[in-house]
């Protein structure tokens, strides 16, 4: 059968203990998540700002649907690029204080759209090892249109400048994540941007994890850092995070901007997201602009877990940020740990290989501006019962 082959390999993923389940909420996604017929805490989502559920942003789409219909119709260089998305690209790049933006339907759309695009034959791509799936993935294309790829070690300047020198092509890519989405540390962007600029490179940062959050206004990793908009970098931000709503965007130089709407295929040949979705993400910038207390709340709630955590037999990996990494090891152990919390009433996910490296299974701890003291006060007290 032509079946036996894809059943034989579901078998051995579910052999290794590696087999992905989904859970079906049955309300909006919040602190609290009906799951399953029962109510748990949610430190699952990456809903940072708690925006998701948020009445403002929902009735913002309302509204759009209401005007504008239910669908855009076509792709946005068709007859898919309504009033809303325009707005809304001029706002995202004023509040990234870049020249100009492009949206797309998701964050993996946007990835794919700029390496590909960006490194042709000859080029030379140099990348973070443990970038997201999607800048691989991109990378991988650009690989395959004959660009030379290079990845270096985790957060390694020394490495990565060695190879830069190295280098003879005419077009060099620097990509990173700002924040790395499953240990939760932030680049070394600075130093990244003095490589760029010392070896005439394209610094292309996906700032996934650090958009609404970090930096003045919730900016970003760049503005967390006080880096300039400059004309040699791309910076990808998703708006399904902190944002709570769905999309990403790419803000960059005019001439970078142009370039990729007209060549980047993932943006040419992709139907344009709903103008009430551009709508709700109007809103959503408005109270991310505005959300200090609630960015205030978010680290509150970050120090208090990394203070309870302290102590505990299990590595609690370094960051600032609210994806708070708990290692465990092997596979078993991080699933029996989560499935105990589940029993208390916690939803932590385990992360395994290949998302993260063998032997660093994980529980994946996202803490958002919605959760209480109490929530955290909780998640801390079940950890130490059962570790």
């Amino acid at each position: 059968m032509i079946e036996r082959r894809l059943a034989s390999e579901l078998s051995e993923i579910a052999s290794a203990g590696l087999t992905r389940r989904r859970r079906v909420l049955d309300a909006p996604c919040g602190r609290i998540a009906t799951v399953d017929g029962k109510n748990v805490l949610n430190f699952a989502s990456n809903d940072y700002l708690g925006l998701a559920g948020n009445t403002e942003i929902a009735q913002a789409m309302a509204n759009g649907a209401i005007q504008w219909g239910a669908g855009s119709g076509a792709s946005h260089l068709v007859s898919g690029h309504l009033a809303p998305h325009e707005a809304l690209e001029k706002e995202i790049a004023a509040f990234t204080d870049f020249p100009r933006a492009l949206t797309f339907s998701t964050g993996y759309l946007a990835n794919l759209a700029v390496t590909p695009t960006l490194a042709g034959r000859g080029a030379a791509v140099f990348a973070d090892k443990l970038n997201h799936a999607s800048l691989i993935d991109a990378m991988q294309l650009a690989k395959s249109q004959g660009a030379e790829v290079q990845r270096y070690p985790h957060n390694d300047i020394a490495a990565l400048e060695k190879m830069l020198a190295a280098s003879v092509a005419p077009t060099k890519l620097i990509i990173s994540d700002a924040v790395f989405s499953m240990d939760g540390d932030i680049a070394p962007l600075p130093a990244l941007f003095a490589l760029a600029e010392r070896y005439d490179a394209w610094l292309i940062i996906d700032d996934a994890h650090g958009f609404g959050i970090l930096g003045q206004h919730g900016k970003g990793s760049l503005a967390h850092f006080n880096l300039p908009a400059s004309p040699r970098i791309l910076l990808m931000g998703t708006l399904g995070k902190a944002a709570g709503v769905g999309g990403a965007f790419v803000a960059g130089s005019p001439t970078a901007i142009e370039y990729l709407l007209q060549k980047g295929r993932s943006y040419i040949f992709t139907t344009a997201q709903p103008p009430a979705i551009a709508c709700a993400l109007s809103k959503s910038l408005q109270l991310i602009r505005e959300g200090v207390a609630l960015r205030a709340s978010l680290m509150a709630r970050i120090a208090q877990l990394r203070d309870g955590l302290s102590l505990l037999p299990l590595k609690l990996l370094p960051s600032m940020t609210a994806i708070q990494p708990l290692i465990v090891g092997e596979n078993e152990a991080a699933v029996a740990l989560a499935q105990a919390l589940w029993e208390r009433d916690l939803w932590v996910p385990a992360i395994r290989p290949p998302t993260v490296p063998k032997g660093t299974a994980r529980l994946r701890i996202s803490l958002s501006a919605a959760h209480t003291e109490a929530d955290v006060a909780a998640l801390i007290a079940a950890l130490k019962a059962l570790t």
